[in-house]
């Protein structure tokens, strides 16, 4: 009996965590991207961008997305994607003022691309692969992978120095996970 009780206290603790984790998912600030390799999972954060995050789920949810290519992608820094024209210089047509946060740059961050003007974003948007501390406080930080980084790690990276890329990857589709059924 006290075998038992102690390998189910043992099981408990272990698990403990990953069920307060998925208690505090929330499907409305979650996206669902879909890429060749597999599924990955972004929590975004309306804490720290709550005008970017209902703009990235608008233009989700219009579609906006699916069929982007990862146009910009270097090894060791981050992969860029949410341009239709898939040349790095288009948008929605919809700028964003920044809403830049102490939030770090750091492996899994996903972070508004834009021009020299702060307030450019629009709707291109990068994530990093690694740590990139010279990024910190100059680029709006709205999301976070929380699984399937591995399946960013296998997007086809660029040139060197550009990163631009030939026959690119791309979003195969992308979904708010609360209109998921």
């Amino acid at each position: 009996m006290i075998r038992r009780s102690f390998l189910t206290l043992a099981l408990f603790a272990a698990f403990a965590p990953l069920a307060a984790k998925a208690q505090q998912t929330d499907p409305e600030n979650t996206l669902i991207m879909e890429l060749r390799d597999g599924r990955v999972v972004i929590a975004m954060r309306p804490d720290l961008a709550p005008n970017h995050v209902k703009r990235i789920k608008e233009l989700t949810r219009k579609g906006f997305y699916d069929g982007s290519v990862f146009h910009r992608v270097i090894r060791g820094f981050m992969a860029q994607v949410g341009d239709p024209t898939g040349t790095g210089g288009g948008g929605s047509g919809q700028k964003l003022r920044a809403e830049f946060s102490r939030e770090p740059h750091r492996r899994g961050t996903v972070s508004m691309a834009r021009t020299s003007d702060p307030n450019s974003a629009d709707s291109q948007f990068f994530i990093c692969f690694d740590e990139a501390p010279h990024l910190n406080g100059q680029y709006t930080v709205w999301g976070r992978v929380v699984s399937g980084m591995e399946f960013v790690d296998n997007i086809k990276k660029g040139a060197p120095g550009s990163g631009a890329v030939a026959d690119p990857d791309k979003i195969v589709r992308m979904r708010v996970a609360a209109d998921v059924k």
